[in-house]
This record gives structure tokens, C-alpha cells and sequence, in this order.
């Protein structure tokens, strides 16, 4: 019995750790400096809220949204299980901030919509803050993006990138529509033959 309290004491303490709410202070985000971030959220002490395939949709769909109602281009992006890696530039309308924070309340409001109705009171979706490195040079923005596109490999969840469904590493290998208009040379010309 004793090994038990102390093994719940030590997770208990280890989760409080973990996802405190608190965030260091005196951290600065660089925004509206024109670069390119490399974004990553959690979900609610990363709970697997983006397990199914609905979650998925909905989140991808939320993004999408996001991205024509704030005019950003998406580089690239992942969902994971239990979070999220984005690849974005700066919003032409509002701020990076703005957009994540939309982004994050409406994503929530129509997950929870689709995996819960009637079921009382839900944990909150998303963790309240998110990561954010501003990319400095292009190196960098490509190691990013290999990065998110290799996140699933890496945790044993595919065999290969283009095995992974909600990711945009499709989009690259072959133009493929993953739900987000990606910003890429695929839809350059796009864009170009529509002229």
C-alpha cells in the first residue's frame, strides 16, 4: 500500500509539474516581424483529444477557416494525438496571437460539438498557451518542416510521411488536397493557371 501512495504522489506531483499553468516570466514573442512560426499547442494535459478522425476534420477544417479569415499562408502542418505543429506566416489581418486564440476557441467549440453533446461538463480542449519560434532564415524554415512532416514517423504512428493522413506532407509529395490550402510552389501554380 505504501508503494502505491507513493508512486500516486509522485505522478500527481509529476503532472502538476508538467502542465502547470504557469509560464515563465519575461518571455517576449517576436510578432509582426514578417517572419515565418513555427507553432505548437497541446490539448488539455495532453489528452488525446485528436485521437479520431472526427476530431481531425474539425480542427482542419477550423484551420482552414482561420486561415482565410485572418489572410495567413500555412507552410505546413501536423496533428498529432495530442498536439499540434504549424508552420505559418504572420496574418495580413490582426495578429499571430489573434489568430492562434481564434483558432484554438473555435476548434474547441466545434470538437466538442462533434464528440459530446449532452455530456455535462467537458475538461477544457486546449492547453492556454502555445509554443512559438519565429523562423530566422531558410535553413531553419525547412528543418521545421521536415520536422512536422517526420513527427508521426518518429512516434511510431506511420511507416512513412505520406502514410500519416493529417499532415500536409502529402500536399507536397504530390499536390494533394489535405483540407488546408498549403502555401507551396503546387499552389503557386495553381494559382497561375487560373489566370
Amino acid at each position: 500500500m505504501a508503494l502505491f501512495q507513493l508512486w500516486e504522489f509522485v505522478v500527481t506531483e509529476f503532472s502538476h509539474a508538467m502542465y502547470s499553468e504557469r509560464m515563465p516570466a519575461g518571455l517576449v514573442r517576436l510578432q509582426q516581424t514578417g517572419h515565418s512560426h513555427f507553432v505548437t499547442f497541446t490539448c488539455y494535459r495532453r489528452m488525446t483529444h485528436l485521437a479520431s478522425t472526427q476530431a481531425c476534420s474539425v480542427i482542419l477544417r477550423a484551420l482552414e477557416n482561420t486561415r482565410r479569415r485572418y489572410s495567413l499562408r500555412v507552410y505546413g502542418f501536423v496533428l498529432m494525438p495530442e498536439h499540434i505543429h504549424l508552420l505559418l506566416s504572420e496574418p495580413e489581418r490582426g495578429t499571430l496571437a489573434r489568430a492562434l486564440q481564434s483558432l484554438k476557441s473555435a476548434s474547441a467549440r466545434m470538437a466538442r460539438g462533434a464528440r459530446a453533446s449532452g455530456m455535462g461538463s467537458l475538461p477544457p480542449f486546449w492547453q492556454t498557451r502555445y509554443y512559438d519560434r519565429y523562423m530566422r532564415d531558410y535553413d531553419e524554415f525547412s528543418e521545421k518542416l521536415r520536422y512536422i512532416h517526420r513527427n508521426p514517423v518518429k512516434r511510431g504512428l506511420c511507416s512513412s510521411p505520406d502514410r500519416w493522413q493529417w499532415s500536409s506532407f502529402r500536399h507536397y509529395w504530390n499536390g494533394a488536397d489535405v483540407g488546408v490550402e498549403i502555401e507551396s510552389e503546387w499552389t503557386a501554380r495553381a494559382r497561375q493557371l487560373q489566370k
